[in-house]
């Protein structure tokens, strides 16, 4: 199965920051799920192997996410950025957002026990 379709996609707007080595680049997330997200490509991004930090307050309030990621697409002028590290705050925000997003607990439980499986097995 196709890993983007393991992880629920929700809508999310927002403004948002990537920061690679000591390069940042404005952005804005085009959807969300626990295990990354989409967003618009940045004007002058260009890629290297690092890490990419994706960094965004939540609307209305002044709580910053943050996540490491990698690229695992950029078509589209869009990049796919996949999950590879998230502090203990940000991923309880973060699973709020999806939480009152899907509406459904069992799909949002499931979904928290596999980016759990991925990411204590990860390298």
């Amino acid at each position: 199965m196709d890993e983007r379709r393991k992880f629920s996609r929700i809508l999310f707007a927002a403004s948002a920051s990537v920061h690679q080595g000591d390069k940042q680049w404005q952005t804005t997330i085009l959807d969300l799920s626990l295990n990354g997200a989409l967003v618009d490509e940045p004007a002058g991004f260009s890629h290297t192997d690092a890490p990419i930090t994706l960094s965004f307050t939540l609307p209305g309030s002044d709580i910053e996410l943050q996540m490491e990621t990698e690229l695992v697409h950029q078509r589209n002028q869009q990049l796919g950025l996949k999950c590879k590290f998230i502090d203990v705050d940000s991923i309880s925000h973060l699973k709020r957002i999806v939480e009152l997003n899907l509406g459904d607990a069992s799909i949002l439980n499931r979904e928290l026990a596999l980016f759990i499986e991925k990411h204590n097995s990860a390298d």
